[in-house]
């Protein structure tokens, strides 16, 4: 389970930059996705240090796993973002929004589920030495949080997160005007995120991991070991997702912030911005529906 982290890294990586903002030209969506093999594994390797014995198991549950995404999922994907592009014409709502990052949230549980039996298998194979190789490697993770989120004077974090966030925006509608960037600060300073308190959950986190991968270890080899772990590493991943914004949750807050903020800001585009989101959105779909087989 050492290989969580950046296994779940990934898994977010296929699920999000494919249809969202994170792909900046239809062509890198088809080379990043061609080489989600290759860096999955070594994602894998550089937090779990693998032995060779392990890393040949690694990359064949790697290759079924990208199978069964670009035969099962992408189709899905290519539908949404052909949605999206009637949805990028009109204004739209906080809660039509929100519908579609439950969206992208049932297609994150489908992968949770493929991923969860080979990570758990995995698992059971981590020695000491890699449980610690990880446990450094969770802790750079944090350290990087608390850099990014943490560190400066309250003007200078939101500097950082406007600028991120601004990125991604562009990414779409192409240039902000001065007029969306101090909204989209406006919004960001109003956000319920805390980023103190996300800190000391991952912290918290982190150590219940690694205690749950160590308990798994304990108990007898055998079929039933695997079932019951392979379960425990679905449920794991998927829990790492916020819940949908109409569950009692306190990260359900964020996930409803975000929704508001993006019609708010999407509801002050220009056409021309709009026009350029459509053809964005077309060209993602485009490659989707290519790379899976659909042409």
């Amino acid at each position: 389970m050492g290989a969580a982290g950046p296994l779940l890294t990934w898994l977010r990586i296929i699920a999000a930059s494919l249809v969202l903002l994170a792909l900046g030209a239809c062509s890198t969506v088809r080379i990043g996705y061609g080489q989600a093999h290759n860096l999955l594994y070594w994602w894998i390797d550089s937090y779990a240090d693998l032995h060779d014995g392990q890393s040949s198991q690694v990359r064949q549950d790697i290759d079924r796993f990208m199978a069964w995404h670009r035969a099962r999922e992408l189709p899905r994907y290519a539908a949404l973002l052909r949605r999206w592009q009637d949805m990028a014409r009109d204004d739209v709502t906080a809660e039509a929004v929100c519908r579609q990052y439950d969206e992208l949230r049932d297609a994150w549980l489908r992968m949770a589920g493929q991923a969860g039996p080979p990570l758990a298998r995995l698992a059971l194979q981590l020695d000491a030495a890699q449980m610690a190789h990880f446990e450094r490697h969770q802790h750079k993770r944090l350290e990087g949080f608390e850099k990014d989120f943490l560190r400066g004077t309250p003007g200078q974090r939101l500097d950082r997160r406007a600028n991120r966030l601004r990125s991604r925006y562009e990414t779409l509608y192409g240039p902000l005007t001065r007029a969306q960037e101090d909204l989209l600060r406006q919004w960001l300073a109003r956000s319920p995120f805390d980023p103190q308190q996300t800190l000391q959950t991952n912290q918290r986190e982190a150590g219940e991991l690694r205690e749950m991968v160590r308990q798994w270890q304990a108990l007898p080899p055998g079929p039933a070991r695997q079932a019951s772990t392979a379960r425990a590493a679905g449920d794991w991943l998927a829990s790492r997702l916020p819940p949908s914004q109409a569950a009692d949750h306190p990260t359900a807050a964020v996930v409803r912030h975000g929704c508001e903020l993006f019609a708010a800001l999407h509801n002050h585009t220009s056409p021309e911005q709009r026009a350029h989101a459509e053809r964005v959105l077309k060209d993602y779909e485009s490659d989707l529906r290519s790379l899976g087989g659909q042409d």
